[in-house]
């Protein structure tokens, strides 16, 4: 039984940073994960994604300011959140797929086998 359990959301004030973490539990094998973010009577829409040899994928509204990464050996996956805007307000979901690419689809939420819980990010201005 594959599970994820994200940490590391918080409220914090527009030009900071947040660190979100997922930790992947029943993998045999690294798998492409990804974080995906929702705001109140939005979509769920595709923020970053990782392969499993750390090939990143970034929307273009997180460009330069996010940063997804990886250790596989203790199957974690981290996004760290810069220079944070209160658009970027909205829960996070830790997402996982059954394969190690994550192709030119990361960003379709039918493409992810496995969901977290998701955690609150809150930025003010």
């Amino acid at each position: 039984q594959v599970q994820l359990a994200e940490s590391g959301g918080g409220s914090v004030g527009a030009g900071g940073s947040l660190r979100l973490s997922c930790a992947a539990s029943g993998y045999s094998y690294s798998s492409c994960m990804g974080w995906f973010r929702q705001a109140p009577g939005k979509e769920r829409e595709g923020v970053a994604s990782i392969n499993s040899l750390a090939g990143t994928f970034y929307a273009d509204s997180v460009k330069g300011r996010f940063t997804i990464s990886r250790d596989n050996a203790k199957n974690t996956v981290h996004l760290l959140m810069n220079s944070l805007k209160p658009e970027d307000t909205a829960m996070y979901y830790c997402a996982a797929k059954n394969r190690a690419v994550c192709g030119l689809n990361w960003g379709r939420v039918d493409g992810y086998d496995y969901w977290g819980q998701g955690t609150q990010v809150t930025v003010s201005s």
